[in-house]
């Protein structure tokens, strides 16, 4: 098969060599010669013209014919296999400056009028460290470690990142978070629908280089156990897979104790339904529920894990009702009144008759709103409206709820389930 490819490639060459010496041998000389001419022959000006046109198709095949060769030159070097792909022997010097340079300059290009949102809110970094650690510290460090060995010996090595963040601009961070870089080994976001996950990951990496080792700790893992060493939980009795997804990856953002993580990074899942929990699961790990943090983590999950971990959250105490100042009051009442009544000039049901508060039976699969935290709340209408949630069979219905409401709905509608104490409608006054 090599012998056939090498056999064609040198007929091409020939083939193109030729064209290039056919060219050559029409391309016009210095010296000139008078001939007799007719009467009816072309003007001095008219035979310059032709001979431009000429001589310019003539310049135009001899390129063509070399880029060919070039092409054909490339084909069989990489063909003979002398080329190294080898990681060990790392890139030449200007091999190395010209994928840099190229990726500076395409960065800086694809980021030209992005301007970042508001990245001091504190559940954004909390957010953006809790995935940092999970999926980005195995190559990128942290301040426990900052070079890991393994990925030191990738070409070119992911570098630590404190020392190299200054250098970007926060819309430049975004960019290379979402969309990974070629032939470095940097992936894109694991979910290309969630640019607010990108967004807090910014948050964070600014913040990381002023972190110590303790300070990453806390912001990043919060109760999570890194080694994997599971303490006893005689409330979760299943499988040794859920237990360590609990104490390494779920307890990162949600607790042990499934209140999530202050100031609402992140939702709580204490008294949730097994149905739900279960279904939201599944949903993440078929990308049918988009976020790259949740995502790469159900995906790793078997299904008696998923319903094992479901069981175990629903069964935790409800959670408080968050407080409320007396400048939220006025939001809360107006936000009632969506959930009690709806909006019906603007399509928009009431939220009571599937999610509550209230007595009637409901659907096992939708979830408890009350004591919910009103940021985590009003982030999930919005990308109900922008179609960039996903989630269960049931999601669509939310979509087209979200659709009808304003942004100042939505946030009234989250601080009133949000100051909820439980299903019975009890306000946090």
């Amino acid at each position: 098969m090599i012998g056939r490819l090498f056999k064609i490639a040198t007929v091409i060459a020939g083939l193109a060599a030729g064209s290039v010496l056919a060219a050559t041998r029409n391309l016009p000389s210095n010296g000139t010669s008078r001939r007799a001419e007719p009467a009816d022959a072309p003007t001095a000006e008219e035979r310059r013209n032709r001979e431009a046109k000429s001589s310019l198709k003539r310049w135009v095949k001899i390129a063509a014919a070399l880029g060919v060769l070039a092409v054909i030159g490339g084909f069989l070097i990489a063909a003979s296999g002398i080329i190294p792909i080898k990681a060990s022997s790392g890139h030449w010097a200007i091999t190395a400056w010209i994928l840099d340079f190229s990726k500076n300059r395409s960065v800086a290009t694809h980021t030209i009028g992005m301007e970042a949102p508001a990245l001091d809110d504190p559940w954004m970094a909390l957010k953006g460290a809790g995935h940092y650690d999970f999926g980005c510290r195995p190559c990128h460090g942290s301040p426990e470690l900052p070079q890991p060995r393994v990925a030191w010996r990738m070409t070119p090595p992911p570098p630590y990142l404190p020392p190299e963040i200054a250098q970007w601009e926060p819309e430049e961070l975004f960019y290379i978070v979402k969309h990974g870089i070629k032939f470095t080994g940097m992936p894109a976001w694991p979910s290309a629908h969630r640019d607010d996950e990108v967004w807090a990951m910014v948050a964070f990496l600014r913040k990381f280089p002023r972190l110590s080792a303790d300070e990453y700790r806390e912001l990043a893992r919060g109760e999570a156990d890194p080694s994997g060493e599971v303490a006893p939980l005689p409330e979760l009795a299943g499988p040794e897979g859920a237990r360590r997804a609990l104490t390494t990856s779920c307890a990162r953002c949600h607790g042990v104790n499934g209140l999530g993580r202050e100031p609402g990074g992140f939702p709580r899942l204490a008294g949730q339904t097994p149905a739900y929990l279960d279904l939201s699961l599944q949903a993440y790990a078929r990308e049918q529920r988009h976020s790259g943090v949740m995502q790469p983590i159900a995906g790793g999950l078997s299904g008696e894990e998923m319903r094992e971990l479901a069981r175990y959250y629903a069964g935790l105490p409800r959670p408080s009702p968050q407080p409320s100042s007396l400048e939220d009051q006025s939001a809360i009442e107006r936000g009632a009144a969506i959930a009690r009544q709806g909006i019906p000039g603007q399509r928009v049901p009431a939220c009571v008759a599937c999610h509550g508060p209230g007595n009637l039976p409901r659907n096992p699969v939708y979830p408890e709103l009350a004591g919910q935290y009103a940021d985590y709340l009003e982030l999930q209408l919005k990308l109900f409206n922008q179609e960039q949630r996903g989630g269960t069979a049931y999601a669509h219905l939310m979509r087209q709820v979200a659709a009808g409401l304003n942004a100042e709905q939505m946030r009234d509608a989250a601080r009133y389930y949000a100051s909820l104490s439980s299903a019975s409608g009890a306000v946090n006054k």
